[in-house]
């Protein structure tokens, strides 16, 4: 059955339609701005470049790093290590004194700056050979401070959660809202309209819930990635719907 609304968004006066096509961009360029915007705020988490799942597991669940340099000695790097030597290291790094420890002359051959010399230095030091020479580089303390740290990753409090929540919720709710209802006014079949609203409201419900289920359940940072995606391709899809509606010519089609 052939079905044409009488309301639909291509009637409008080609001043209004320009009006609204600048508008959508206006909003894929928001939606481009608040990708850079996630990246820039969250990306320095773990204190290395890019944004990382870490980066995120941190932001919304929290998260103990270890300390690089200490699960390598714990994994048994390097093997030729003597004993003495490893428990002298793994102790020094599961202390509270990593930093004033690390030359401390009181140690003696047991200095951690010592022990690194002596045992690390032939593979990770600028001088090495080409042929052994790997990361990290532990030649000095401000090479080796960069693996030396357990990093804790605090998520983000809650009161500035429940703020973030609040702002998000209401504006991004009102925007797929009204997306839905400007697809409703399109000449597109009604399955792709309803895959389309369905992606913006399940994909929306599953980015911000999950902000609240991560903070006991590390598996729903998942949620949150994979609603912000679905969000995100679903705001694109149903803005080329309405730019496709508002520029195309005219056609009949069918509305099962």
């Amino acid at each position: 059955m052939t079905h044409e609304s009488s309301l639909r968004l291509r009637s409008l006066p080609f001043g209004a339609r320009l009006g609204m096509t600048l508008l959508l961009l206006v909003l894929l360029g928001g939606l481009a701005a608040a990708s850079a915007h996630l990246v820039l705020h969250h990306e320095n988490r773990d204190e290395e470049p890019g944004l990382s799942r870490l980066d995120i597991t941190g932001a919304y669940h929290g998260v103990l790093v270890p300390s690089p340099l200490l699960g390598a000695l714990e994994r048994g790097h390097p093997e030729e290590l003597a004993p003495s030597a490893r428990d002298a290291l793994l102790a020094w790094l599961r202390g509270n004194r990593v930093d004033r420890d690390y030359d401390n002359l009181d140690l003696g051959d047991l200095a951690p700056s010592e022990l690194l010399a002596a045992n690390c230095l032939q593979c990770h030091s600028p001088s090495a050979d080409a042929a052994v020479a790997s990361p990290p580089m532990l030649q000095n303390w401000q090479e080796v401070k960069r693996v030396a740290f357990t990093k804790e990753i605090s998520p983000t409090p809650l009161p500035i959660l429940v703020n973030s929540t609040h702002a998000h919720a209401l504006t991004l709710g009102a925007i797929g809202l009204l997306l839905v209802l400007l697809m409703g006014l399109t000449r597109w079949r009604r399955w792709l309209v309803g895959l389309v609203a369905f992606g913006l409201g399940a994909g929306l419900l599953c980015d911000i819930g999950g902000w609240w289920l991560a903070r006991p359940y590390e598996s729903a940072v998942m949620l949150i990635v994979a609603g912000g995606a679905a969000f995100s391709a679903s705001v694109v899809l149903a803005t080329l719907l309405i730019l496709g509606e508002l520029w195309l010519p005219s056609f009949s089609s069918e509305n099962p």
